[in-house]
């Protein structure tokens, strides 16, 4: 627990346990312990996961669970060169299933859908950046679902009617902290077309002051100029999902289980 939960080093972890009269064990013995002990750790996250999660897996019925991300890694030296790692992790054994690496520039290098193998009838967590028409459309092509953070910026969702839906003038009705809503829409991918549900959610003060924060920083790093609609958006959690039988708020709830692959990658 000193070392996974307090962040301790190795070193640090046998250190404190001999002065506190608990253990007397080096490092390189400890490490070995750890790695001995992978299933056992791994069986106790799992039995947390379901105890503590924010929602249960049954509510998502038989269908396999997986969250992808991505990440990018440099290398060591002079060089520097960078790696781009797109990586996929299963619920709720909280095992890799796929992992790819790619150089970060050039086509087919970027985060998205479209570079992941797709099993019929799974569900894919994933954030906003893999919010794109063409990944949602990949990953529905070969039988699957997605839950995905929205990108307001790539996303562009219909009416049933046909019309295109704008985002702001529907997510104002939602005006009170923890309000939820939640709109019927239409993607139009190149070759197809697909229903889903657009869930949001208004956040607390606290989170709109952090990612009105992060925005400001963001722009200024990159010298660029924040948009109001922007900021106003910044106000809300959207997501999309093409398929969830609950309430708009156990899908937001559900979503959460995503941060699982932050600890993991």
């Amino acid at each position: 627990m000193l070392h996974v939960a307090q962040g301790y080093s190795l070193r640090e972890t046998a250190v404190r346990a001999k002065l506190a009269k608990w253990v007397d064990v080096s490092d390189v013995a400890l490490l070995k312990r750890l790695r001995n002990g992978e299933e056992w750790l791994r069986s106790l996250c799992i039995e947390l996961f379901r105890q503590n999660g924010v929602a249960r897996l049954e509510d998502a019925g038989t269908a396999p669970i997986r969250i992808v991300d991505g990440t990018i890694v440099r290398e060591p030296g002079k060089t520097g060169s960078q790696w781009r790692i797109l990586y996929s992790l299963r619920l709720p054994s909280l095992i890799c299933d796929f992992f790819d690496v790619t150089a970060v520039i050039g086509q087919g290098t970027g985060e998205s859908l479209n570079r992941l193998p797709v099993v019929p009838h799974e569900l894919i967590l994933a954030d906003a950046g893999y919010c794109s028409i063409a990944g949602i459309e990949h990953v529905r092509q070969q039988g699957a679902d997605v839950l995905l953070r929205v990108n307001p910026q790539s996303f562009v969702p219909f009416s049933p009617q046909g019309s295109r839906i704008s985002l702001l003038p529907h997510l104002r009705t939602l005006s009170k902290t923890g309000q939820c809503g939640e709109w019927r829409v239409i993607l139009r991918g190149q070759d197809s077309s697909f229903e889903g549900r657009l869930c949001a959610l208004r956040k607390n003060d606290n989170a709109v002051e952090q990612a009105r924060r992060r925005l400001h920083q963001r722009a200024s790093k990159k010298q660029m100029i924040t948009r109001p609609e922007t900021v106003e958006l910044a106000k809300y959690v959207l997501l999309f999902t093409t398929k969830f039988s609950g309430s708009t708020a156990q899908v937001l709830e559900f979503y959460r289980m995503r941060w699982q692959i932050e600890l993991a990658v």
